[in-house]
């Protein structure tokens, strides 16, 4: 099985806990002027799994690596995260990269390491790919959980 999975996995698991203690109060609290909340912090990754979840199924039976971008702060304003309950956010969130853990899991080898010319990465990846360098699913999927991780270091452990 494929490191990044185990590890979002473990992510979850790990960040269940901590997440459940912080009060509603705190939950909806921003850390400084123009950053998000633990609660929009949450939601981004749940639309962050919702839209990456599609790609990771598209990109089976497709022949590109090129997917739609979202406009994540649009995404975050309109749904109104702040004011969504602490509980149901998390409990989406948890049950949601779960699913994607399961689907990583069983994506054909030889689908997740082809090589892609033909991607967009370099848009909506977190740690892009250059256009003129080919992409994996494989990479993808990883740049997915590392994405993960970075926003609960800023939720978990303060950061910025």
């Amino acid at each position: 099985m494929q490191s990044y999975v185990i590890e979002l996995r473990e992510a979850v698991e790990q960040a269940m806990p901590h997440l459940l203690s912080l009060s509603d109060e705190e939950s909806a609290q921003s850390r400084a002027e123009g950053k998000w909340s633990p609660r929009e912090i949450i939601g981004h990754l749940i639309d962050s799994a919702s839209n990456n979840h599609q790609r990771f199924v598209r990109a089976q039976f497709q022949d590109d690596l090129i997917f739609p971008r979202y406009a994540q702060e649009d995404w975050v304003r309109v749904q109104d995260y702040n004011h969504a309950p602490w509980q149901e956010l998390l409990t989406l969130w948890q049950s949601y990269n779960l699913q994607l853990a399961r689907v990583m899991a069983a994506v054909p080898e030889e689908i997740r390491l082809r090589e892609h010319n033909k991607h967009n990465l370099h848009q909506i990846g977190w740690q892009t790919i250059p256009q003129d360098k080919p992409a994996t699913l494989d990479y993808l999927m990883s740049d997915y959980v590392a994405h993960l991780k970075n926003h609960l270091r800023q939720i978990l452990g303060g950061e910025q």
